[in-house]
């Protein structure tokens, strides 16, 4: 007997085989757990890999990926399976699929971690949380530690500790040809450099250690304001300039049907701010103060509360049909608020969009204190992340949302260089070359054609290995 999918066929001997050497479950087509393990988050990214391996340890992973090289299959490995390139799936390949590593061991005296790669941004911080200690892990529970940590790792702390990979002291794993390796500042350090950064490029990222932070609680949530140029602007002004402690992400979108705004506001564009302010509400007031006089809020729900409780809980079957576009800008102002406004608003009158959004990170703070060499991620001295994005009903009404998803980022980033790997969803051979300046990438590549020659892994924003 055979399976066939795409353009590779598998004997069944064989895969028995692979069952029979890992500890892990192998599923194929057909087999119980199959179709939940192949979905990712976006619906309309879903493939058919011939087999996904859910391993128990390095071991199988080492097996996974000698039947996969054996057998001529792409490799993919999913972590949380966000990647809005697709990058955690592959149709007819193998998918290493790292949920059952999801290990979580705290040193509370030493204050640092040790993390399976599997594990979720939202599973690690409630457990921190039980000892008042922190990581900055993005903004989403769902997502997984590999991913967001090999991409670098922009969160709710980002300007106080820096990103994920700021933090990051060793990292743990598999490489192409089965050998498992920890890298750390001086153990293989340019390989330490590279998975700071780099993706997935490398190896299958099993284990992380990381250095923690104190803080027992913040003062975080919601803060929703009328959009208007002015307020948007001088949103974005004063988070730039506003002390480390507090990080905002600020979304221009369509208000939410949340019991706590007013109806008549429900699908109106508003100022939609998540704030995390470092400290007590006392220390927090005169610097949320401000913000708070920009306009008559619609809701603020910022409040004192345990950090894990900005990771508010999504449903599990959510998975939206999404395309969005990611740069940097150097500068926000008036003009560039209004044009936001005025691009979505256009867009939401058409029928197939649920959601329109541009989004706003003012970076800086202890992100920009790391020499933009320190690590392959090498845009430290960026002052604004832009993400903008369309949910729309169907796949098929994907496509005529990207024109004006590239003209507006292009507006907003106003000509500045960039992309972060984790946000961008455009894959290609050119947009590697925005996410890894020249000297990075060159360094990657040197990277590469040393741990990954044959590039096994190129199942992400692909660096090709230096000839």
């Amino acid at each position: 007997m055979t399976s066939t999918h795409g353009s590779v066929t598998l004997d069944r001997q064989r895969l028995r085989g692979l069952a029979e050497t890992v500890t892990g479950a192998v599923l194929t087509p057909g087999t119980d757990g199959y179709d939940d393990a192949r979905h990712i988050f976006f619906q309309h990214l879903d493939q058919a890999p011939a087999v996904i391996v859910q391993p128990q340890d390095t071991d199988d992973i080492v097996a996974a990926l000698a039947f996969a090289r054996s057998n001529g299959l792409e490799v993919a490995v999913r972590a949380g399976g966000h990647s809005g390139a697709a990058h955690s799936t592959v149709e007819g390949g193998l998918v290493i699929d790292l949920r059952h590593l999801a290990s979580i061991d705290i040193d509370v005296d030493d204050r640092t971690v040790r993390i399976g790669g599997g594990a979720t941004a939202g599973a690690v911080t409630g457990a921190l949380g039980e000892h008042g200690l922190v990581l900055g892990f993005g903004d989403t529970g769902t997502v997984g530690v590999g991913g967001i940590t090999l991409g670098g790792g922009v969160g709710f702390l980002s300007r106080l500790h820096g990103l994920t990979i700021d933090n990051l002291l060793a990292a743990e794993l598999v490489t192409a040809d089965g050998r498992v390796v920890v890298a750390d500042a001086d153990h293989h350090p340019d390989l330490f450099w590279a998975l700071r950064g780099g993706g997935g490029n490398f190896g299958v990222a099993t284990r992380f250690t990381f250095r923690l932070h104190r803080l027992d609680q913040v003062v975080g949530g919601m803060l929703i304001l009328p959009a208007t140029a002015d307020t948007i602007a001088g949103f974005v002004r004063q988070a730039q300039h506003a002390p480390d402690e507090l990080t905002c992400i600020v979304n221009v979108m369509p208000a939410p049907p949340m019991p706590f705004l007013p109806p008549e506001q429900h699908g109106r564009l508003v100022l939609f701010a998540l704030v995390t302010f470092a400290g007590t509400a006392t220390e927090a007031e005169p610097v949320l103060a401000p913000f708070r006089a920009l306009a008559t809020p619609l809701a603020d729900l910022v409040r004192e509360i345990p950090y894990a409780g900005m990771f508010q809980p999504a449903p599990e079957d959510y998975r939206p049909v999404a395309a969005g576009r990611n740069g940097y800008a150097d500068d926000f102002d008036r003009t560039s608020a209004q044009l936001a406004l005025d691009t979505l608003t256009a867009q939401l009158a058409k029928p197939e969009v649920q959601m329109a959004v541009a989004q706003l990170r003012p970076l800086g703070g202890a992100i920009a204190r790391v020499s933009p060499d320190a690590t392959a991620y090498a845009h430290r001295q960026r002052a604004l992340m832009v993400n903008v994005a369309a949910i729309v009903n169907r796949p098929e009404e994907l496509d005529a949302q990207l024109p004006w998803l590239d003209a507006l980022k292009a507006a907003l980033c106003g000509g500045t260089p960039g992309g972060y790997a984790n946000f961008v969803y455009d894959d290609g051979p050119d947009r590697i070359h925005d996410i890894y300046p020249a000297d990075t990438y060159t360094r990657l590549a040197r990277v590469k054609a040393q741990w990954d020659p044959d590039n096994v892994f190129h199942r992400n924003h692909t660096v090709l290995p230096a000839s």
